[in-house]
């Protein structure tokens, strides 16, 4: 090992020893020349072995995550070893030891930050097979915005990283740039802290996944259909048809709900029937309504029970299932329910009460 950092004067003594007077530079050029290619044969055989061998390895395995990790890291690794051989094939050279200091500072440099850049590959194909295993799942896609700033914010703290340890090696003192560092980040937090805190709230819902575009929503007194989810806020189409925009953070500080993860809907409402009704068409509507729900699929009947006796009408309660979370078909199989119910009541000749605040719930 010696021998080989030492190359230089290894072969300047070769020439002495058979009475050859040369200039010590020729030795170590020579060195310098046999370091270089000496690089580049082994960067070659690093890269050999990744695309031929860890390759095709991993294109054995189930997943694609390896083959990825193996297609973005080969050549910054074979740039790293080529990098490591030219600093050993400079450093034969004493010519530059006036400039070694400096010389071994770019190399480090180089080396240091191409280590953060083949960690930055490695994220980047982590967070892509994460968003397509998440859509192989079955869930809406991950915003190609969000996703982009998170791969930014993670790369930003791999080069910070970097940079301190770099300091670090470089026996430079950190302690005045971890305080302007501290210092900075606390300035920047106070000035942003509301647009940090709706972006930290947009991870919160692309990643926790409260609710996705497409689902319907209910926020306070709000209801309606996620359109869209950005960086900041979040767009709602209520259903009286105007847009309800609202920060990311107010909506994970507060509470939603969201109908759409529903697998399964009751649905619970009143129908009043007229004080004048004849006791033989009184007792026919726990059956009529029976018949009438069931016959307005794919409503799933529960029960029907005269709840309670009114000032000015017959109360009763009528419970249905829906297997589905989609507010607009729920909505579209009530709606056919209580037309129906309205058709069957008239061809009875029930009459319905007085009607007033009905109450009405589905969950």
């Amino acid at each position: 090992m010696n021998i080989l950092l030492n190359l230089g004067d290894f072969i300047n003594q070769l020439f002495r020893d058979n009475n050859m007077i040369i200039n010590p530079l020729i030795g170590e050029s020579i060195a310098a020349t046999i370091f270089f290619f000496l690089a580049l044969f082994t960067g070659w055989v690093t890269y050999h072995i990744f695309e031929h061998y860890f390759s095709k390895w991993a294109k054995k395995t189930k997943t694609t995550l390896d083959d990825e990790i193996v297609k973005n890291t080969k050549r910054p690794i074979y740039f790293f070893v080529i990098i490591v051989g030219f600093y050993y094939a400079v450093e034969q050279l004493t010519i530059l030891i006036p400039h070694q200091y400096i010389i071994k500072q770019i190399f480090l440099v180089a080396e240091i930050f191409l280590v953060a850049y083949i960690i930055t590959r490695i994220i980047n194909v982590l967070l892509s097979w994460y968003a397509e295993r998440i859509v192989k799942t079955g869930k809406k896609a991950i915003s190609s915005n969000i996703l982009r700033v998170f791969k930014n914010i993670l790369h930003m703290f791999v080069y910070i990283f970097a940079l301190l340890y770099l300091l670090y090696v470089s026996k430079i003192d950190l302690s005045g740039a971890l305080v302007g560092l501290g210092v900075t980040g606390i300035a920047i937090a106070f000035a942003l802290q509301n647009i940090l805190g709706d972006l930290f709230s947009a991870f919160t819902i692309y990643f926790g996944r409260p609710f996705e575009i497409g689902d319907y929503i209910i926020i306070g007194e709000d209801g309606g259909t996620v359109t869209k989810i950005g960086l900041r806020s979040t767009r709602v189409q209520l259903l009286e048809g105007e847009e309800l925009i609202i920060s990311n953070r107010e909506i994970t500080s507060g509470k939603v709900r969201n109908l759409q993860k529903m697998p399964r809907r009751r649905v619970e409402f009143i129908i009043r029937v007229s004080p004048n009704v004849q006791l033989k068409k009184l007792k026919k509507v726990p059956s009529v309504l029976k018949e009438t729900v069931e016959s307005c699929k794919p409503a799933e009947f529960d029960m029907v029970h005269l709840r309670e006796v009114g000032p000015f009408s017959y109360n009763f309660e009528v419970v249905y299932y829906l297997n589905t979370g989609d507010y607009k078909q729920y909505l579209d199989v009530h709606n056919n329910v209580i037309f129906a119910i309205r058709e069957r009541f008239e061809k009875e000749g029930i009459d319905f009460g007085f009607q007033g605040s009905n109450r009405f719930s589905s969950t």
